[in-house]
Formats: structure tokens, C-alpha cells, sequence
């Protein structure tokens, strides 16, 4: 039977093991070709090319390949590990009885972090924790990689740092449609938009079938509100590589966008397929499907979504709105509180949401604190449209059997005071 594996040995920090090494079990047994990763968020091809690939592949140095010091608005797909592994894995799927052995510092406790919550790839690739040397865990900075000062200046410059490498970087090595996209992203981080735009269209006119390159082109045209042309170019991503789960993320979101329902819930989840952990992507799901009135689906994906990330407010508060949608109003009490205890800034419009769940279950007295919470600190529009809101809901709730609606017309007073 044809096999193929991804597994990733997780050294410990460097100098925590000063002995002798201790290999992983998926590291024994003969020889392997040895690669280094340092360079992929420069390359536009990671995998092996050729009709004969070796059965046994070594990444050194994982951690060099994904620098994390960009702006989490910002960030290069390049330097994603759920979109370069999952290059990898495409690749294994079409080369039987390979078998790739990366290994990469757990002195890089972002990476860390995410092997070990299985976002994405990681979810299908084999993590095996073992020491490591302090010469396994440094390979830092190679003097003769020229790419070498760019992937710094992602890991830990700033901004004009990473413009000035990729600029000079695009003029020695003009045909690498990687490094425009890297001088693109650095770009967009200095409010250099048009710039950027023309990096991307650079990169696009070397490289016209790469999905990076589309899917930062979408990432662009958000930034410009052109959301139709956003969602073409996620499109576009996704039909390259039907495995790209970030870039069906983004083009459900953009179809949320456009009011396009039943194809933004077709792209999340795809995305999903991809990334079943993606607790962000659960709460789109959720959100399209409520929108669409499916709310037992809608209350399951935020659920989920909270088993893999429990402290993911914007879950927690769209949970409590489908239940209160449902008619379910304890449950909906318990949803947005749990919401605002993980919310380390809740806003006056959640406050105002969690009030009219309790109001709707019976506590008036805490409904009232949360509604002058929140309109004390909102401004006058603001304040205006979430007493409209309220006083609405709190209208069609003294509609309903049993309602008390003496209780939620004194609620309403309360709330039409704040405007006069």
C-alpha cells in the first residue's frame, strides 16, 4: 500500500539540552536528503521537482522559514505555516512512499503553538516533541543566503526594514515574483497602497498562476473596500489550490459581505475541510448559516468553535444572539456572559445585548445595570441608535405569553430617558 508522512520533531529551547541528541523515533532509520526552509517565503517553489523524488526529505530549520515580526494585519502568506505546509502535504498526496521529517525550535513558542493547537495542516502532520542540542536549536542567521537580511527584517525589523530589503532585493532579483509580494506586504504595513498594488501586479505578471499572489491581491483590494474584486481574487486562490483554506476563509467573508449567502457558506466550508479546528472559520460558518435562518447549524458551528477556542469572544456573543433568536433566553444570558468575561474591552453594543438577555429571562435590575453601562459610554449617535434598538426588542418581548410586560415597559422609560 502507497504511504506518505509529515512529521515535525519539536526541539526544546536551545541550551536545554546541552547533551548528547535524543532523535525522534520518524527520524531513525537511514540516510535522508536534507533541505533547508529559511528561504521559502522567497521562493515561489518549496517542494522537489523532477519524476524521482527521494523517499526520505529533511527540513533543517523550520523555525527560520516562517518569521513572525509583521503586523497581524499585514502578515505575508509566505510566511504562514499553514499555507507553505499544506504545500507540502499537496505535494506527498501526489508522491506516494515519501516521507518528510522536518524539525524546527521550540524556542519559537508562536510555532510552537500552533503545531501543537493543529491549526490547518498541522492537524494531519505528526508532532513529536524531543530534546534538542543547542546547535540543533540556533541555526541562525547563514552569511551566505542572500535572502537572509529580508527574512530578519520579517522575524524581527520593522516595517521600513522589510521595505528596504525587498526593494533592493526585487532590483537584484527581478524574475522572483516572491519578492515582490514580500515587498507588497511591506508595502500595505507603511500605508504605501498603490505601491503595493503595483508589487502584486508585478508578481502577478511573472507568476500568473500562483495562488499567493492572488490571495494577496485580495488581501489588498479589502484594504481598498473593493470587496467584489477581493472576492474574485480569493476565487481565483482557491481554484489554484482547492486546499488553500485561508483563502476560501477570506472569500466566505467577502461573499458575507456582498450578501451572498449560500456561496459564502459553500467557501467556509471548504475552508474548514482544510482547517477543522479553524475556530474563526466555525464562527463565520455560523454567522452565514443564522443569516440564512438556520439556526440549530448556526448555534453548532459557535459551539464548536468554542471547544477549540473557549475564550473566543466574538463566538461566545454570536452564540448568545442565535439563542436569543431561538427563544432560548437563559441560554443566551449565559452566552453573552461568558462573552464578556473573556472580552478584555466588551463594547457598549454587547453590553446593551447581554441586558435584553436578561431582561428576557427575568432580571430586570441586571438588564438596567448593563443598559446604563453601556450608554454612559457611548456618544450621542451611538447612544441614540442602541436605545432605539433596545426599546424595540423590549417591545416584542411584553408581546409574548407570560411576558411581564409591566416590568419591560419600565425598561423601555429607562432607556428613552437617555435621549431626552
Amino acid at each position: 500500500m502507497s504511504t506518505s508522512r509529515f512529521a515535525i520533531a519539536v526541539g526544546r529551547a536551545q541550551g536545554s539540552d546541552p547533551g548528547r541528541r535524543h532523535e525522534s523515533p520518524v527520524f531513525a532509520g537511514g540516510a535522508a536528503e536534507d533541505t533547508t526552509a529559511g528561504s521559502w517565503p522567497f521562493r515561489r517553489h518549496v517542494t522537489p521537482s523532477g519524476p524521482a523524488p527521494p523517499p526520505r526529505i529533511r527540513l533543517r530549520g523550520l523555525h527560520r522559514a516562517f518569521p513572525a515580526g509583521q503586523t497581524s494585519g499585514t502578515r505575508l502568506v509566505l510566511t504562514q505555516a499553514t499555507y507553505q505546509l499544506q504545500r507540502w502535504l499537496d505535494w506527498l498526496a501526489a508522491n506516494p512512499n515519501v516521507t518528510v521529517l522536518g524539525d524546527f525550535s521550540a524556542a519559537s513558542p508562536a510555532q510552537a503553538r500552533e503545531a501543537f493547537a493543529q491549526r490547518g495542516p498541522w492537524a494531519r502532520i505528526a508532532v513529536d516533541a524531543v530534546p534538542a542540542t543547542a546547535a540543533d536549536a540556533a541555526q541562525d542567521a547563514d552569511p551566505s543566503d542572500p535572502f537572509d537580511p529580508l527574512r530578519a527584517a520579517f522575524d524581527h525589523g520593522t516595517a521600513e526594514d522589510r521595505w528596504r530589503h525587498s526593494r533592493r532585493l526585487g532590483y537584484d532579483y527581478p524574475s522572483h515574483p516572491a519578492l515582490h509580494l514580500a515587498h507588497a506586504s511591506a508595502c500595505v504595513e507603511l500605508q504605501r497602497v498603490d505601491e503595493a498594488h503595483a508589487a502584486v501586479e508585478q508578481a502577478r505578471t511573472l507568476a500568473p498562476d500562483w495562488e499567493a499572489v492572488h490571495f494577496e491581491l485580495g488581501k489588498l483590494w479589502l484594504r481598498s473596500d473593493d470587496t467584489e474584486r477581493a472576492a474574485a481574487a480569493f476565487a481565483e486562490a482557491g481554484r489554484l489550490m482547492p486546499s488553500f483554506a485561508a483563502a476560501f476563509g477570506n472569500l466566505g467573508a467577502a461573499l458575507g459581505e456582498l450578501d451572498r449567502q449560500d456561496e459564502a457558506l459553500e467557501a467556509l466550508k471548504q475552508a474548514l475541510r482544510f482547517d477543522p479546528f479553524g475556530h474563526a472559520i466555525l464562527n463565520n460558518i455560523g454567522a452565514v448559516a443564522r443569516d440564512l435562518g438556520r439556526l440549530d447549524e448556526a448555534e453548532a458551528a459557535f459551539r464548536q468553535a468554542l471547544t477549540h477556542a473557549p475564550h473566543f469572544v466574538f463566538a461566545h456573543y454570536n452564540l448568545g444572539h442565535t439563542c436569543f433568536l431561538q427563544g432560548r433566553f437563559a441560554d443566551a444570558r449565559d452566552a453573552y456572559e461568558a462573552g464578556l468575561a473573556a472580552d478584555p474591552q466588551p463594547g457598549a453594543r454587547q453590553r446593551c445585548r447581554a441586558g435584553l438577555a436578561h431582561a428576557a429571562s427575568g432580571d430586570r435590575a441586571r438588564a438596567a445595570a448593563y443598559f446604563e453601562q453601556a450608554l454612559a459610554e457611548s456618544d450621542d449617535d451611538t447612544r441614540m441608535e442602541l436605545v432605539n434598538e433596545s426599546a424595540a426588542v423590549l417591545e416584542a418581548l411584553t408581546q409574548m405569553p407570560g411576558a411581564d410586560a409591566p416590568g419591560l415597559k419600565r425598561l423601555i422609560a429607562l432607556l428613552e430617558e437617555q435621549l431626552s
